[in-house]
């Protein structure tokens, strides 16, 4: 049977195509790769680097609904990020007015994580995962 290697990229439908560009490239940092406008659908479509490699695109389409209720919809439930320290990047996101919940311990694996919202009210998750050969 074939194997599924990785998550290439999650996508996004954005309300504010500006505000969100700003909020994935300026507050989390990540590289944009491609720029696009499809004219025929009055839709960008921008594609940004995570380090690993997989990506987010990033979309905007007038009048896209909302999403109907909180994370426990059916569908995507949240995006999480791997991060070598959920305490740094809550100090950071807080310090650029961004809300962030208390960091909280899996109860399975131990590790830290959080949760903040983007500008279109999704959920994002960091998670601590320490790299290869560190001390944790």
């Amino acid at each position: 049977m074939p194997q599924l290697n990785a998550i290439h990229h999650v996508a996004i439908i954005c309300e504010d195509y500006a505000r969100s560009k700003a909020f994935y490239t300026g507050v989390l940092g990540l590289a944009v790769l491609a720029e696009n406008y499809r004219a025929e659908r009055k839709s960008w479509k921008l594609d940004l680097a995570l380090p690993d490699g997989s990506q987010i695109e990033l979309f905007s389409f007038p009048d896209a609904p909302r999403r109907a209720t909180g994370p426990e919809a059916q569908g995507l439930r949240h995006l999480a990020f791997a991060v070598d320290d959920v305490a740094a990047w809550k100090d950071d996101l807080e310090a650029q007015g961004i809300a962030v919940e208390a960091i909280r311990v899996d109860e399975f694996t131990g590790r830290r994580f959080t949760f903040f919202r983007d500008p279109d009210d999704l959920p994002l998750e960091l998670y601590e995962v320490p790299r290869a050969g560190s001390q944790d």
